[in-house]
Parts: structure tokens; sequence; C-alpha cells
């Protein structure tokens, strides 16, 4: 997998790196992938391959989320669908998951509704924002992702967190959301996912992190004293 470096992208990466819409900010992230393989990705994929055809049921091997996994088209995207993630969370190893771990969305007006109705508040800061605001947010996003993957030759899929092993578990998480746009076509996915971090509970968290390393001192003092007293 290698990282394709498009303009369009990198302009509203930058913008939603930090969105911060009052109470909570928005974090975002929006990555194309070639998919052509090389080095560990390669060996990897080969090994994942073999796992996947010994660890899929009956019922996999006819029918999963993206297709058929008796059918080597289909090990290959949901081999994609993992190396991408690999890639773009390098301190989690997503090589255990398998087909039933991601949907496949029906089309790409469900994604886009579902999507737009997350970053209202976003297009709001994005209209106030000195150098980004000359167009409407999602006319530039939407206009973005098509031109980086193509959008009507795409199959559309979303990750499944557990929220418990992946980065998507935050305490402090109101919403979240992460779509893989793959044109075959192409040879290429695109990767979109964003959360909305609640500053309130950031805020507390915080507070309460500080308040627990000052107990521990203090305690941590009374117990030195309590020693030297008694060495005394």
């Amino acid at each position: 997998m290698k990282f394709l470096d498009l303009a369009p992208l990198a302009r509203i990466n930058t913008f939603l790196d930090h969105v911060d819409v009052g109470d909570y900010v928005v974090y975002g992230n929006l990555e194309a992938y070639s998919c052509k393989l090389a080095g560990l990705d390669k060996k990897l994929s080969k090994s994942l391959d073999q796992e996947v055809q010994l660890d899929s049921s009956p019922l996999e091997l006819s029918a999963s989320p993206v297709g058929p996994l008796a059918e080597p088209s289909s090990r290959k995207t949901l081999i994609y669908l993992i190396l991408t993630l690999n890639h773009i969370y390098p301190d989690y190893d997503f090589s255990l998951l398998r087909a039933h771990h991601f949907v496949k969305e029906d089309g790409v007006s469900k994604v886009e509704e579902a999507i737009d109705t997350h970053l209202l508040e976003v297009s709001k800061v994005w209209s106030k924002t000195p150098g980004f605001g000359e167009s409407p947010f999602l006319e530039c996003l939407w206009s973005s992702i098509d031109e980086a993957i193509n959008l009507k030759d795409c199959d559309m899929y979303q990750y499944k967190s557990d929220l418990e092993t992946d980065p998507f578990g935050e305490i402090a998480s109101i919403w979240s959301f992460n779509y893989f746009f793959y044109n075959r076509k192409m040879k290429r996915i695109l990767y979109f996912s964003c959360k909305a971090v609640s500053k309130v509970s950031v805020e507390e968290d915080t507070d309460a992190s500080e308040g627990n390393v000052y107990d521990e001192g203090s305690d941590a003092d009374e117990r030195y004293g309590m020693a030297n007293e008694m060495d005394v």
C-alpha cells in the first residue's frame, strides 16, 4: 500500500486536524492509498490470504460483507481494508480482523447523508475560517473525494469498532465514523474517519489525573515521613 499525496485531500485534512465546534472538538482524517503491494505488505497479504481461507466458515466462503471469501478477489478486498488500517494506525495491529468486522454500504447517497449530518457543525466553522470558507465545506469535501477516488465506481465499507482494542474507543468520544471507498478499477482506497470528543469530559479527565498525581505525592510524602520518624 502506497500513500498518495493528493493536494485536494491535504487541504481538507489540514482543516479537519482539529475543529472546535463549541462543546466538542472534531478530529478528522482523509487518506488515499494505492493498492499496489510490496515488501512487508506483500508478505502479510500472502499470510492473511491463507489465514482467511482457514478461518472462514462455510457461510462466509459463500457470502460475506466483502463478497464470497472462496473467491480470491473478495479476500483481496478484505486484505486491502486490513492493510489500510494498519498503515493509518501503526500503533495497532488489525491483522486479526475478518470480513464480519466490516459492513458494506448500500450506496453513495446514504454514506454522504450520514457524513453530512455528522459534519454540519464543522461546515459552519469552515465558513468562518480565513483561507477555507470561500466555498461550502461539504461541497469542497465531496468534490475532493470524488476527484481522488471517482465515487460512482466505488464500493463502500465501514469498520465496526469493538471500542476496546482499536483507536475508536476513547471515553470522551461523542460520535465517530470511518468509511472506506474502494475503487477496483483505479486499484485505490480512500479512507475517511472523524470523531467528536467532548471538551467537558477531557477537562474532567485532566482534572482527575492532576488530582490523582497530587494525592499520590501527598501519600508518598506521608509514608516517607512516617518512615523517617520511625528510623529516628
